[in-house]
């Protein structure tokens, strides 16, 4: 009688250890280069300077249209 060692690589993908265990981590995902990369950080402020502009606009306008600083609470 043969005893046979767990394989390392399944059909289905997953992968078994030497001790007959399925790994349960995640694949390693493959590098990605993006070749128009743009600064993140710098249009993330430009982003979240903007966004904060609208709302210092709507809470002048909910201001100037009901005279409370938040609508129905103050």
């Amino acid at each position: 009688m043969t005893t046979s060692t767990p394989s390392l690589n399944r059909n289905d993908g997953s992968v078994i250890t030497e001790y007959g265990k399925q790994n349960i981590f995640a694949k390693e995902v493959p590098i990605q280069i993006e070749e128009n990369y743009t600064n993140y950080p710098e249009e993330a402020e430009k982003a979240n300077g903007r966004w904060a502009m609208v709302g210092f606009v709507a809470l002048l306008g909910a201001y100037i249209s009901t005279n409370q600083i938040i609508p129905g609470i103050f």
